[in-house]
């Protein structure tokens, strides 16, 4: 078993000295527990805030974030609609360009 070591001031020492240390303890344990659950549950009552406000920040990051990847969604989306008119509007452009070289070439050619 360990030791306890207790240190009291002299006054208190004195008032205790000759009483059942052990009986004293066995009366004074209950509220000694008391005391200690009281405690600790106001050091997890503490983290428990100190979490849920946590959570309010990491729910409010997860939301801009999925409004950002939203945006991203739109904003490919209009990228990609983009490259496509492109695409068809340089077909078109190379195929003019094409015919108006063959015109050239049947006048230079001829």
């Amino acid at each position: 078993m360990s030791e306890v070591i207790i240190v009291l001031p002299k006054e208190r020492f004195k008032a205790l000295k000759g009483k059942d240390m052990n009986a004293l303890l066995r009366e004074n344990l209950p509220k000694a527990e008391e005391t200690l659950m009281a405690e600790r549950e106001e050091v997890l009552r503490e983290k428990i805030g100190k979490l849920e406000e946590k959570l309010r920040e990491m729910e409010g990051k997860i939301e801009e974030l999925r409004e950002f990847y939203e945006n991203a969604l739109k904003d490919k989306e209009f990228m990609m609609a983009e490259r496509d008119r492109l695409r068809k509007e340089n077909a078109e452009l190379r195929a003019k360009f094409e015919e108006k070289r063959r015109e050239l070439d049947k006048v230079h050619g001829s």
